[in-house]
């Protein structure tokens, strides 16, 4: 059954570009932003991180936490932040376990092709870990001004 908004934000414990563990857990007191995306470097996916980018002052002054997650690995994250100044972490979901618990990991169609790959999808996380709101099969060009829009930050 997927997750709803009101439950309990599923807790990880995944590695950053860096190496370093970053849990959920850490994030406690704060709001937390949780986006999944398909693949560092390509179109969408770059769109849609910076544009997280460029709202970034805005979420920091409300202390809000922007976390990026993929089946890329730490490398890829860390050429992915370095050529694009990207402000926040992108955790490391080599097999999709994270991803797939947030129902953002399934059968995907590409040009008549079926493989299994991230959904592009939004949690935001409140204060005590419980999902407060959900965004599915996020359009990258307008997702960011959404969530502003909603987070009453525009």
């Amino acid at each position: 059954m997927p997750l709803q908004v009101g439950e309990p934000a599923p807790d990880f414990n995944l590695t950053d570009a860096h190496g370093n563990l970053v849990s959920l857990s850490d994030f406690r007191g704060k709001r937390v932003i949780l986006y999944f995306y398909p693949r560092d470097n390509t179109p969408g996916c770059t769109t849609e991180a910076c544009n997280f980018r460029d709202a970034y002052d805005k979420f920091q002054t409300q202390g809000i936490v922007v976390l990026g997650v993929s089946t890329d690995n730490q490398t890829s994250h860390a050429k992915f932040i370095t050529k694009y100044d990207l402000p926040f972490p992108l955790l490391s979901d080599p097999d999709g376990t994270l991803s797939q618990h947030y129902g953002s990991y399934g059968l995907k169609k590409m040009m008549g092709k079926e493989y299994n790959g991230i959904y592009r999808n939004t949690f935001v996380i409140d204060t005590n870990g419980i999902i407060e709101k959900i965004y599915l099969n996020v359009k990258p060009s307008v997702h960011i001004a959404q969530i502003l829009k909603d987070l009453g930050l525009e």
